[in-house]
């Protein structure tokens, strides 16, 4: 785990020289399986002027003094992943931007929408985001080298990263989240229900908007399928056949040409064989058969052997001319010059010219007559109103309506059995965060007459901060640093479930101290098992406990005129001296270098235990 600053504004690119390769697999068990971010780049955001930062697997916390620029990173995380850009973030230069690179597992459905997108992996099987922002407020985006609306990694970062933060608590605050975590605690069998129900009620709304339709617009629907009866009975009265109007075409010009066809093949076949059959009298030329036939013996009469194989040549060239002429007489032979007939393929061409006129586009002749006749059927069946059509259509509504209440119960009695559990498992994590007295609960209000696409509940997270207080919605009954160890308990009950690889707690320690502390950071280190953390924290005991951690410092840049931060990675004992610094102010005190290494070794054992 390296974090260097760039020392040049030229653009350093991400990208590796490598050999290609497919996207990565996941990890073995225990490690990170659901994808990580490798690399993160900032340029020019805040006090940020152009930092890479490498990034490793399990917890990683970002410490520094106050206005160094901490939140910046969490700010660049949130851009990156199609978050709203502010223009007064951007430096003086102008511009700023974000790159991340990530690893996702090959079974990511990451994957598929980056393809649909035309995004590529990187040569070592990487993903590569990117975002800029202009001073204007223009901001774009590329998702693996090609560039795409914001909205498409937007829509990415919901299944990547979840940034909780004293202003970043979309996701708790929402009452449809708040229902899918409830629905997700209550396991993989509910939420087969859940779906089962979603079809019942799609299909139960169809049915009864169809139902409604006919009902509120009998009149026209039966005289649009008086339009279509007509139309069918003309097209079946006929019966044209596909391609039929290509063959009348083709029948007619042999019909109407027929003499002269005939006298075009007969002449033909005369100047190849000659008069077969005596009529024409002695005086015709030398036709091609007999000409060819006697250069044929003149070449074979020699002992040349390339003049005899000329000959065989003028033998094979006999035999063509002569299938050619039986071909011609075949062809005359069947020709029809029957006035009658000629007379019936034309009636029956301008009865087929009049249905595709009537019938089908321009250009698609007697097929798009019968595809027309085929979507008048189906198109009939939708526009029947009589009363079997009507009464069978309210029997399979009612039917799916049936089926909708049967599955909108069980799914709620699922939910409501889920509730309090989910609740009390909340509680107690809430209890180690400084939040003894606090009390969670979920408000399941059902209302059957009224199911929607999700069931027939009304789902709220509902938090009373202390005794005696009301219950009430969790985003407003909770400040800041609470509402983010609420979110911070439920990611730890669904920490295993979770499918998002990538969690970002801004200073959820604000207002904590002491032991509270210290179960945070174990929280956290439990959380970053099976995900990648990143935390920004003010508290040493919750840094004790990182897999890597990160040190944002300011400084004046002279040549600039104004304040540049520097991010760099500690270990040893210079972790030990910022771990000193936030707990006593003093980078260099004995006792605080001595309570730094209590911390740490009191970290290691507790997860080396956990």
């Amino acid at each position: 785990m390296v974090a260097t600053r760039t020392t040049t504004r030229e653009t350093r690119r991400l990208a590796r020289t490598a050999e290609p390769v497919e996207p990565v697999a996941a990890p073995p068990d225990g490690g990170t399986s659901l994808g990580r971010l490798t690399e993160l780049r900032i340029r020019g955001l805040g006090a940020i002027d152009d930092v890479t930062l490498e990034l490793g697997d399990g917890l990683t916390v970002v410490t520094g003094e106050t206005g160094a620029g901490k939140t910046m990173v969490v700010t660049g995380l949130t851009l990156l992943f199609g978050g709203r850009a502010d223009p007064g973030r951007v430096r003086a230069n102008g511009r700023a931007g974000v790159e991340g690179r990530l690893a996702l597992p090959a079974d990511s459905p990451v994957w598929e929408r980056a393809a649909d997108a035309g995004a590529d992996p990187d040569d070592d099987g990487t993903l590569i985001l990117a975002r800029t922002v202009s001073a204007e407020g223009r901001s774009r985006a590329h998702l693996g080298g090609r560039s795409v609306p914001v909205g498409v990694v937007a829509e990415l970062a919901e299944g990547l990263l979840a940034v909780h933060g004293q202003s970043d608590q979309l996701r708790l605050s929402r009452p449809a989240e708040q229902r899918r975590a409830l629905d997700r605690y209550a396991g993989t069998a509910h939420l087969e229900l859940l779906d089962r129900y979603r079809e019942a009620y799609t299909r139960w709304r169809q049915l009864a908007g169809d139902l409604e339709r006919r009902r509120g617009q009998a009149r026209e629907l039966a005289q649009a399928a008086d339009v279509l009866r007509h139309g069918l009975e003309e097209i079946e009265a006929a019966g044209p056949q596909p391609g039929e109007d290509a063959e009348l075409d083709a029948q007619a010009r042999r019909l109407s040409d027929a003499d002269a066809l005939r006298a075009a093949a007969d002449e033909a076949r005369t100047a190849l064989v000659g008069d077969v059959t005596g009529d024409l009298g002695e005086d015709l030329p030398q036709d091609a058969s007999a000409a060819l036939a006697i250069a044929e013996r003149a070449l074979a009469a020699s002992d040349d052997p390339t003049l005899v194989m000329l000959a065989q040549d003028l033998n094979d060239a006999i035999a063509v001319v002569s299938d050619v002429a039986g071909q011609l007489a075949s062809y005359v032979a069947d020709l029809d010059a029957d006035p009658a007939r000629l007379a019936e393929v034309m009636d029956r061409r301008a009865a087929i010219t009049a249905l595709v006129r009537k019938y089908a586009d321009v250009g698609d002749g007697v097929d798009g007559v019968l595809a027309w006749a085929e979507d008048a059927r189906r198109r009939l069946d939708e526009l029947d109103v009589s009363d079997e059509a009507l009464e069978a259509l309210e029997a399979a509504r009612d039917a799916a309506r049936a089926e909708v209440d049967d599955l909108g119960a069980r799914v709620s009695a699922g939910r409501r059995a889920a509730a309090d559990g989910f609740a009390a498992e909340v509680g107690r994590e809430l209890a180690g965060l400084a939040l003894k007295s606090a009390r969670v609960s979920f408000s399941v209000e059902s209302d059957p007459d009224a199911p929607g696409p999700e069931g027939i509940d009304e789902v709220a997270l509902l938090m009373a901060a202390h005794p005696g207080a009301p219950p009430r919605p969790v985003h407003k009954g909770a400040s800041g640093g609470e509402l983010s160890r609420v979110m911070l308990a439920i990611e730890v009950v669904f920490a295993g479930a979770d499918p998002v690889p990538v969690m970002v707690f801004d200073e959820v320690d604000a207002g904590v101290g002491g032991q509270a502390a210290g179960e945070i950071g174990r929280r956290l280190a439990r959380l970053a098992r099976r995900h990648q953390v990143v935390v920004v924290t003010h508290l040493a005991q919750v840094a004790a406990f990182a897999d890597t951690h990160l040190v944002v410092d300011k400084s004046p840049d002279t040549g600039a005129g104004v304040t540049a931060t520097d991010i760099r990675a500690v270990d040893g004992e210079d972790r030990v001296r910022e771990l000193a610094r936030m707990l006593s102010g003093l980078t260099d005190s004995d006792t605080g270098q001595a309570h730094a290494r209590e911390l740490l070794a009191v970290a290691a054992t507790a997860r080396a235990a956990a």
